[in-house]
């Protein structure tokens, strides 16, 4: 799948979760703190949710925000994930995240987020249900938490945070940045 074919899919998700939950795209916008338009063209493909946004989706229809990530590819192996069988997320700000994890009903999962230069997670702070950790492949990732001052990471760095922790992150550099997420 191309990254428009992925981006319409998402789109699909959101509107037919959203559908099902039995939310109008008003209530959806006022429980997100977003706008209606900016939500119609997120459900019709034409803008790219930030993972703050997607977060905030999930926390509004009460949805695991693992859920997105649930509809992996097939493998040869159930157990293992091979780079052409990995679903992968595209995301607003620069930030695109492939789900490593072989599933989802596990107690932990794996994402692995590239930060193109200049990406950051959106202007909203991600307040997150699951705790999680980072480990920093290449490149620095700039994080606040808790609207503190930012702290940035280098390659082999890791952290960990917990759960509701309010988090922004970013790659204010002019280089690419890879990290290996860890979710509860």
């Amino acid at each position: 799948m191309n990254e428009q074919e992925e981006m319409e899919g998402l789109a699909i998700l959101i509107r037919d979760l959203r559908k099902h939950r039995k939310v109008t795209l008003r209530e959806l916008a006022v429980r997100m703190g977003r706008s209606v338009g900016f939500l119609s063209q997120v459900e019709r493909g034409l803008s790219r949710p930030t993972v703050a946004d997607l977060t905030a989706i999930c926390d509004a229809l009460d949805t695991p925000h693992t859920y997105f990530y649930s509809l992996s590819k097939p493998r040869s192996v159930p157990w293992v994930t091979r780079p052409g069988e990995r679903r992968t997320l595209y995301f607003a700000e620069g930030i695109t995240d492939v789900l490593v994890s072989p599933n989802m009903r596990a107690r932990f999962s794996m994402l692995e987020s590239h930060l193109a230069p200049g990406a950051s997670s959106g202007e909203r702070p991600i307040d997150d249900r699951d705790e999680q950790g980072g480990f920093v492949l290449e490149g620095e990732l700039t994080v606040w938490l808790d609207n503190g001052e930012p702290v940035t990471l280098g390659p082999n760095d890791a952290f960990q945070v917990p759960a509701h922790a309010r988090l922004r992150y970013a790659n204010l550099t002019d280089q690419p940045t890879r990290v290996i997420w860890v979710f509860t």
